[in-house]
């Protein structure tokens, strides 16, 4: 992009691979206001706000809420030591990342030589530790540190059926919906009962039905979550929405 000191919100947009709506929506929550609002009623933002919105769109990157992002910006005073920061926090990532792609040819070498999987090779770099904040944002402490102690008294075994459980139960949602098969069908709502006891493992109490369904829910609107489904097929995350609603407006 030309070099400039001040740029219009199309612009700002396209340059930062995200929407003018979606930086008027970080303006209206006090996140990114504009540094300045023309005669014409258009938004501008200066180098500050370039700033400012990498730090946004870094941290969206690592999993944390607009609430959370906005009070860890209100925090910091000083923007070279928060870029450091960051920094530090991507060179960590980066070395997470290379670990998961070498767990992952190492899974594809030993699955295509046919020789036995070890579990610490398949999950090396997978840390559920990453949602921390984000757990605790949505569910509180108490949730977060019940599954974390759950999680830790497990052994390696346990913890590679579990994975191998919900890849199973997205291999089987997607079969249903390739087959057209309807979400509240007893196939389908099956496959959910099997999804909402996965979802209970670790957990005190059962999961409400307005926790299920807002699980759901987080599936389409977080591409983190869509990934593991719409891997199976185009409009797969939709498709486990609704098989989640109907099951927790008949059962729960």
């Amino acid at each position: 992009m030309r070099a400039t000191t001040e740029w219009s919100i199309q612009d700002l947009a396209k340059a930062a691979g995200t929407t003018s709506r979606t930086l008027r929506h970080y303006g209206q929550i006090g996140l990114l206001p504009p540094s300045r609002v023309g005669a014409n009623g258009y938004r501008y933002y200066d180098q500050n706000s370039l700033v400012r919105l990498q730090r946004i769109l870094l941290l969206r990157e690592l999993g944390l809420g607009l609430p959370v992002i906005a009070e860890v910006l209100a925090g910091e005073q000083d923007s070279k030591a928060a870029l450091r920061t960051h920094l530090e926090l991507l060179r960590q990532e980066q070395v997470r990342l290379v670990r998961q792609i070498a767990s992952v040819q190492t899974t594809l070498r030993k699955t295509e030589a046919g020789e036995p999987l070890m579990a610490n090779e398949v999950f090396d770099g997978f840390d559920h530790t990453q949602y921390r904040d984000e757990v605790i944002e949505k569910w509180g402490r108490d949730a977060y540190e019940q599954g974390d102690r759950w999680w830790k008294s497990m052994s390696e075994a346990d913890k590679q059926a579990f994975f191998q459980t919900h890849l199973d139960i997205a291999a089987d949602y997607g079969r249903a919906h390739a087959a057209g098969i309807p979400v509240d069908s007893d196939e389908v709502q099956a496959i959910v009962a099997r999804h909402y006891d996965w979802v209970n493992q670790g957990s005190q109490r059962r999961v409400s039905k307005e926790h299920f369904t807002g699980l759901g829910e987080m599936y389409v609107a977080d591409p983190r979550f869509a990934a593991n489904y719409d891997v199976h097929g185009a409009g797969m995350t939709a498709y486990v929405r609704d098989a989640m609603k109907a099951f927790a407006d008949a059962r729960l």
